[in-house]
């Protein structure tokens, strides 16, 4: 963020009226909006829509030709004066700009050539399943993209080999099983994940189209799709997997630990050192360490917490017999929570999601849920490694009134330009699903001691991974210590440990921004009750930070405080 924006950001700024620097940025950005959707292969309309019928180019040319691009974007807005914008302008500006300067430090980096993590998968292209597409011209475009993947994969494959070839690879450590989530995909016939929205085609589409379309997509699946899987799983078994690095360290990558605080930057949208972080999170696991232990002993447990928590993890009175069983507890937290929103904030979404499984062939390396503008997926894998007890937390951080309603607001929102509709940083959105788990409390969702002691588990999860994350990528702690650290202080299953340690070890710096983005969002809360007392209301406050949309921490500060500052004058 440049010096002057910053200090607008920090120190807020007057009023400006709208003029011609308005205008210059607005042609800026919209310009820029425009040029990345058509990189990203990507219409200038929103959600499964926008897809057009190829696949984004990923190769080394492309990535420089977009570095220059977003370098000249960087220099045009320095040229615009921050002072002589709108308010409303003058946010869009320092949202602007540090997602540019993300966009660029991705390039930077070459972060194309290691084009996965233990979490996220560029090969798994299917659609959620049990949606098809709306149209016979979304399919058509569908096909066109399947047609693409060979091509998409070959440059896939190319960075990856650059990247071996310089030490910038995932750690071999975290890659086992991750290769088993491109086996679905060498089917050839309806069993793979791709012919998903063939199979759940609407009744729009007349018989004889869709049997057509079907036709089409089965031969690209079985003479397109397929072999390029192959030849895919083939690379990553004989040449990815055995010429992934040894160690875990974002530190031993070259550049290493400029990479790592980079990441950390680019993921908080903070100038927090790894060491300030650190500290944090130290502190944060002492005080819920105390929570949990007064919420143990209200349950009548004699033991200790280490005793308490072997308890949960191997009790099966805490774990689904049936996935259904999940999914239906899932849907009663979310129907309980939207039955108090409109106590809770102001304006509401008309957007619904969903409540899906995680896909089969992602399950077992997949994180517990996840939460999309379309569905909010549940894990039912492995069901005794799924407590139930955790459940109501997860179920708000990832649906309402966490990241699936969020996302649907921030599409809605007329008065944001186009490229804040989508626009996604870390400590904002990863901060709003933690605080949103803490609101539950009020919101009356935990009904046993067990949920509020999985809702601090969960917060003692997010502690966890500040000192964690920081201590394999800045202080070198081995995977061992890591796994160590979390078993000893959070009550979550084998599998998940595992699961998040491997996450955090390939994916630097990302858990970071769950716990600062909320400790940010509370100690705003904490200031706005204290300035307005009894005329503090949650829905405005909720609403201030749902209509801003996803901003960088420093910009939810400034825009929070003013306005506190404003309700309060009208006090």
């Amino acid at each position: 963020m440049g010096a002057a924006l910053a200090l607008l950001v920090t120190a807020g700024a007057s009023a400006a009226t709208p003029g011609p620097d308005d205008a210059r940025l607005k042609a800026l950005y919209e310009a820029e909006f425009k040029w990345r959707r058509a990189e990203d292969a990507r219409t200038l309309d929103f959600g499964p829509q926008s897809l057009t019928d190829r696949l984004p180019r990923v190769d080394p040319a492309s990535q420089a030709r977009r570095l220059a691009y977003w370098e000249k974007v960087l220099a045009e807005l320095d040229r615009i004066p921050p002072d002589r914008l709108s308010p409303q302008e003058r946010v869009n500006a320092q949202v602007f700009r540090t997602a540019i300067e993300i966009e660029a430090n991705q390039v930077r980096w070459r972060l194309h050539e290691i084009p996965f993590n233990t979490d996220s998968f560029f090969w798994t292209l299917a659609p959620s399943r049990g949606r098809g597409f709306q149209t016979a011209d979304e399919y058509r475009r569908y096909i066109g993209r399947m047609r693409d993947i060979p091509r998409h994969f070959d440059e896939h494959i190319a960075n990856m080999r650059t990247g071996l070839k310089r030490g910038f690879s995932n750690p071999k450590v975290t890659l086992e099983g991750r290769d088993k989530t491109v086996e679905p995909y060498l089917a050839t016939d309806e069993t793979n994940p791709l012919w998903g929205p063939f199979a759940a085609m609407p009744a729009a589409i007349p018989a004889d189209e869709q049997a057509q379309l079907k036709a089409e997509g089965a031969s690209v699946i079985r003479d397109v799709a397929a072999p390029a899987y192959g030849r895919l799983l083939t690379m990553l078994r004989s040449e990815y997997w055995p010429g992934a690095r040894a160690t875990t360290a974002a530190s031993d990558l070259p550049q290493g630990r400029a990479f790592y605080r980079a990441m950390v930057r680019d993921y908080t949208t903070t100038e927090l050192t790894p060491a300030e972080i650190h500290a944090i999170g130290l502190k944060e696991v002492a005080r819920i360490k105390a929570d949990m232990e007064a919420t143990m002993r209200s349950t009548g447990f004699k033991g200790t917490l280490p005793e308490f928590m072997l308890f949960l993890r191997t009790d099966p009175q805490f774990y689904a017999k049936t996935p259904e069983q999940l999914l239906g507890k899932a849907a009663w937290v979310v129907m309980k929570a939207n039955g108090r929103m409109n106590e809770t904030v102001g304006k509401l979404p008309r957007f619904r999601h969903g409540i899906i499984p995680v896909p089969p062939e992602i399950a077992p390396i997949y994180t517990s849920g996840r939460g999309g503008l379309q569905n909010c997926l549940f894990n039912t894998y492995r069901l005794e490694s799924r407590p139930l007890y955790t459940l109501p937390a997860l179920a708000l951080h990832e649906c309402t009134p966490g990241h699936s309603f969020q996302a649907a607001l921030a599409l809605e929102a007329p008065e944001q330009p186009d490229f804040r509709k989508e626009l996604y940083f870390s400590g904002y959105g990863e901060g709003w699903g933690l605080y949103t788990e803490w609101l539950g409390q009020q919101m009356g969702i935990y009904e046993t001691p067990y949920e509020e002691f999985g809702r601090q588990t969960y917060e003692m999860w997010r502690a966890v991974r500040l000192v964690i994350d920081t201590g394999l990528h800045e202080y070198g702690w081995s995977r061992e210590q890591a796994l160590a650290y979390f078993r000893e202080h959070v009550a979550l299953s084998e599998l998940e440990i595992v699961n998040e340690v491997d996450r955090y070890i390939s994916w630097p710096g990302q858990a970071l921004a769950y716990k600062l983005g909320e400790l940010t969002i509370r100690k705003l809360r904490a200031e706005a009750e204290t300035k307005l007392g009894p005329k503090f209301d949650q829905r405005g406050f909720h609403d201030v930070i749902l209509g801003l949309g996803a901003v960088p921490l420093p910009v939810l500060e400034s825009e929070v405080r003013r306005w506190i500052d404003e309700t309060a004058a009208k006090a």
